[in-house]
């Protein structure tokens, strides 16, 4: 992560993408576009105050008496005041120029581009011509070698390479086919060989290009939840050193009286302490951050539907998973022919293999192919004319075919068992044990049976992802409960959860089943992310808190889902929630870093502001700055050149790695929380000797 961190910031900070960003920083000076940040709008006001009063003193020098360097002295800090502002609004203009510049590139892929829309998958000859904008759900389209997909669609005849490069920006092509998880096309992509016919299934103006487009363009980013909170928060405090700078012009003429030296404070003294004590820092960079956060998301291929959900993901506290893809490398593979006593290992293999022709899942195929390279087992269709097959589906959990008095079924071990009821027979307590055994050594077991005789078992095995184990260990540090989610049986269940180091599991669950845990975690309190890519995951994924659709799943899941992963990676969960959590802790760090700024700033100020009046307060000027005036210039100074140094950092993002909230807490205010004391010692001490050295003050 930190790498592509890395290359993001380097693709940002390009000339093009600085002088736009400058400008854009230079028109948000305006004050109706500051009032959208009230601690800026303090900070503007502060400066308007400092102009117009310097103004005064240009234009009517001898009013009020002062020297040569009071003026100068007034208007360094007008300009830096307005210097302050500027580079607040560059800050988060410049984050936003990242995400108009990955709109302006996807708007690239959504030019005017002509569909061949058709009456009927037989009538292909004299496609009518159309623009992408007049096709409606529903309509079938024929795409050709080289024709850029006009919207969103579903393959329903032909299999071909697609290019997916303009949208996932990932080069390698990908196969799409109609039925399964590789039927969904994307508009703004492009067929590279053979031809697809698709059927329309979204309306104009609602397709994954213009839901990017939407996301990535920071104006129209809202601000979210945990973002609301932390303004008021900045109001409240900005709020109150109003109030208690609004007392220190009258309390200090009326100390220089009753005194009888010194000279009271100066209103732009005042208000350059109020611009340096108040939240300025966190305040210039909070939108950053959240921009920036929404454009890392993007930059993984996932398209975040709102702030919201990304902060949701920094906070997950349950990790509901399916079990193929993301822990295991992907589809179970057929390793062994296990039979019963009185059966033949051949006789088995064969019969899998006849049971498997009807399953074309990948199980299936590989249930065939180690039937034929190991047992050299041949099955010729010909040899089966006339049979009723019985095909695979997640509701039967089972296959066959039916060819004479011939009968064989090959299915989950609860399936057979009620096929073999209906026909008054038993499971074995051979095969049952044999089965039970495999299941907690973390197999798969498929019962074969023929004419209602059980013959041996097929031993199906995942393979667990290498470093999923130590993932997993990663979330549990971070307070982080993970469950597997899966429609096996519950002892390979429980053998894999182990294997795998989870935390909980649930077999043979059923979509009822995911929305009942997903409604028992969040009665609890706990916050629950969860991916899913079939209509039967809606329901729950519009139940969970961070819900990730695959790119390749159906409508009705990237529609329940708060983000659409368009890789179709299961794993991609888990970089979402290190997006979330890096988001949450850069807001964090930065808050600390900014009111430990603060502290400083009162060490160089108010013995700057007081001590002619008050010289005891002098015991005040640890860092020996030498002068009042430059003292003040030096933090405003300050003030204004930390917003700009952070904003690498606001948009990079704070350093992330797995661990306790506890440990990141302790890291947090070692790092940015004494760091935040020193950093403003060193360089206000800095800019005040390079004052002094200059001879300014």
């Amino acid at each position: 992560m930190d790498r592509e961190n890395q290359s993001l910031t380097r693709h940002l900070f390009t000339p093009r993408h600085i002088l736009h960003a400058m400008w854009l920083a230079l028109y948000r000076l305006n004050p109706v576009a500051l009032m959208m940040n009230p601690v800026m709008f303090i900070v503007w006001m502060g400066a308007v105050i400092v102009t117009v009063l310097t103004v005064y003193e240009l234009i009517f020098p001898h009013s009020y008496p002062r020297h040569a360097h009071d003026i100068f002295f007034s208007m360094s800090l007008m300009i830096w005041l307005w210097i302050t502002l500027w580079f607040a609004n560059f800050s988060e203009a410049l984050a936003e120029e990242r995400g108009r510049a990955q709109a302006i590139a996807l708007r690239g892929t959504r030019r005017e581009i002509l569909a061949k829309r058709i009456k009927s998958v037989d009538d292909v000859t004299s496609p009518e011509l159309v623009l992408a904008e007049n096709l409606k759900k529903g309509d079938l389209i024929l795409i050709e070698p080289g024709d850029v997909i006009a919207a969103d669609a579903e393959v329903i005849d032909g299999v071909a390479s697609v290019d997916e490069s303009a949208v996932t920006g990932e080069s390698a092509p990908v196969i799409r086919e109609p039925g399964g998880p590789n039927s969904a096309i994307v508009g703004g992509t492009r067929v590279l060989s053979d031809r697809l016919i698709a059927r329309i299934n979204v309306e104009p103006g609602d397709s994954f290009l213009d839901k990017m487009i939407s996301m990535v363009d920071g104006a129209r980013r809202r601000r979210t939840p945990n973002e609301v909170a932390l303004t008021i928060m900045l109001i409240a405090m900005t709020v109150i050193l109003l109030l208690s700078c609004a007392t220190l012009v009258p309390f200090s003429l009326y100390a220089s009286e009753m005194a009888s030296r010194g000279a009271p404070v100066r209103v732009i003294t005042v208000v350059a302490f109020l611009v340096c004590v108040v939240p300025t820092t966190i305040a210039g960079l909070l939108s950053t951050i959240g921009v920036a956060g929404m454009s890392r998301m993007l930059k993984a291929n996932v398209i975040a539907m709102s702030g919201r959900a990304i902060e949701a993901a920094g906070d997950v506290d349950v990790l509901l998973l399916d079990k193929t893809g993301t822990i295991t490398v992907g589809n179970r593979e057929a390793i062994a022919f296990v039979p019963l006593q009185g059966v033949t290992v051949a006789e088995l293999a064969a019969a899998a293999a006849a049971a498997s022709i009807a399953d074309e899942t990948p199980e299936g195929y590989s249930i065939t192919r180690l039937a034929k390279e190991r047992y050299n087992v041949q099955i010729d269709i010909n040899s089966f004319k006339g049979a009723k097959f019985v095909a695979f589906s997640a509701q039967t959990r089972m296959s066959g075919l039916d060819l004479g008095d011939r009968s064989i079924r090959k299915g989950a071990m609860s399936a057979i068992s009620a096929w073999l009821r209906q026909k008054g027979m038993a499971l074995p307590k051979e095969a049952e044990q044999k089965a039970i055994s495999m299941g907690r050594r973390g197999a798969t077991p498929l019962i074969v049976a023929e004419n209602g005789r059980v013959l041996g078992i097929v031993e199906l095995k995942d393979v667990i992802k290498t470093g999923i184990r130590q993932r997993f260990n990663q979330l549990r540090s971070m307070g982080i409960r993970t469950v597997m989610l899966t429609g096996d049986n519950r002892y390979t269940a429980a053998a894999m959860a182990a294997e795998a180091g989870l935390d909980d599991y649930v077999g043979e669950a059923t979509p009822e089943d995911k929305l009942r845990i997903i409604r028992r975690y969040q009665a609890e309190g706990k916050l629950v992310a969860m991916t899913g890519d079939g209509t039967n995951d809606a329901p729950a994924l519009a139940k969970a808190d961070v819900a990730v659709a695959m790119g390749n799943g159906t409508q009705a899941a990237k529609e329940a889902g708060n983000m659409i992963d368009l890789d179709s990676s299961p794993t991609k969960l888990l970089d979402i929630i290190d997006i979330g959590k890096q988001m949450l802790l850069t807001r964090g760090a930065l808050t600390t870093f900014s009111v430990s700024n603060d502290i400083a700033k009162y060490f160089s100020i108010i013995p700057a502001a007081f001590a002619t009046t008050y010289p005891e307060l002098s015991v005040l000027n640890v860092m020996h700055l030498s002068s009042p005036e430059s003292a003040v210039l030096s933090t405003v100074i300050f003030n204004a050149l930390i917003i700009l140094l952070l904003i690498p950092v606001a948009i990079r993002g704070v350093h992330y790695k797995a661990s306790s909230p506890i440990r990141l807490l302790r890291r947090n205010v070692v790092v940015y929380g004494f760091g935040g004391l020193i950093v403003p010692f060193v360089l206000i001490k800095a800019i005040d000797m390079a004052l002094a050295y200059l001879g300014i003050f």
